[in-house]
């Protein structure tokens, strides 16, 4: 994709593979993905669908991220949320033109923390940097 064309929807479906892959890879996240997740191609179409419609207000996402999340709350941790954002940021930034990359990692940023703190309601939003793609999440 050139730099100076719009975000569209094939980037973001290529985005999704992409970042999920290393996300079931991950020693942090993998673990919890690949227990609730049992439909991987499924699944990256609900993705790509969600992200479609956030960042391109397609209207193609129909479910409710909140209700998932709180399915798996016990294995999920704050800390987690930050490792997700950096692998998202890394993977948006091998795959998109620096202004896309940048607006897809805005809004992934607040999607994060607005989830971070439905799950978490006791801390306070995530204001720190982002943790390095290598560093653990686990105490």
């Amino acid at each position: 994709m050139s730099p100076d064309k719009d975000l569209d929807e094939a980037s973001l479906t290529a985005l999704v593979p992409r970042f999920y892959a290393r996300v079931r890879q991950d020693e942090a996240l993998g673990p919890v993905f690949n227990t609730a997740i049992t439909d991987w191609p499924e699944h990256l179409q609900k993705l790509a669908a969600f992200w479609s419609s956030v960042m391109l207000s397609t209207g193609h996402y129909k479910g409710q991220p909140l209700p998932a999340h709180l399915r798996h709350q016990a294995q999920i941790t704050p800390d987690m949320f930050a490792r997700w954002l950096a692998l998202w940021e890394e993977s948006a930034t091998q795959c998109l033109p620096p202004q896309h990359a940048a607006a897809v990692v805005k809004k992934a940023q607040l999607i994060a923390s607005s989830l971070r703190m439905a799950l978490f309601r006791a801390l306070p939003p995530h204001t720190g940097g982002l943790a390095p793609a290598n560093a653990s999440t686990r105490p």
